[in-house]
């Protein structure tokens, strides 16, 4: 009974955290996000059991059917590079911090926000205009062909 409890508000939190209006909201790449939403952060991790940054995101891709690369350097030198402007559900956003280049990574899931492994808080979407992550955003990628956009982040 209390891990229902806890399931169904998880699910409301996220559900008010993402709002509404987005296309991520209804789509298979939310469903794979909200399934590990809270998952705890583990160095090195890329299982249910725990994940890091890089981890999350190659875990999410393998349920599209898409490879990426293990390490957030790697995966940033994946895809195409996007302006933040035009940043899509499901793009990588990409992060500097520790001081030496590109060292965090999220998928982006619309409305100014993005899914990632905090460190502190585990499987977490947090605000791209938070001054922490805004301070240290370093690029965006686009992996998603049009294709698997179409079939992974739209509305079913």
């Amino acid at each position: 009974m209390r891990k229902t409890l806890t399931a169904a508000a998880m699910s409301l939190t996220i559900l008010f955290t993402m709002g509404t209006g987005n296309a991520f909201a209804d789509s298979n790449l939310d469903k794979v996000v909200n399934s590990v939403y809270g998952t705890p952060y583990k160095m090195g991790g890329t299982t249910v059991k725990g994940f890091d940054c890089s981890g999350f995101t190659k875990y999410v891709f393998k349920k599209m059917g898409v490879t990426l690369a293990r390490q957030s350097k790697a995966q940033f030198k994946q895809g195409t590079s996007v302006a933040k402007s035009q940043l899509k559900e499901g793009d990588l956003v990409f992060f500097n911090t520790l001081g030496n280049g590109v060292s965090h990574v999220g998928i982006y899931v619309g409305n100014g926000k993005f899914a990632h492994a905090s460190s502190s808080k585990g499987i977490h979407i947090d605000k791209l205009s938070n001054s922490y992550y805004q301070n240290r955003y370093v690029g965006a990628k686009r992996i998603l062909s049009k294709y698997t956009y179409r079939l992974f982040a739209t509305e079913l």
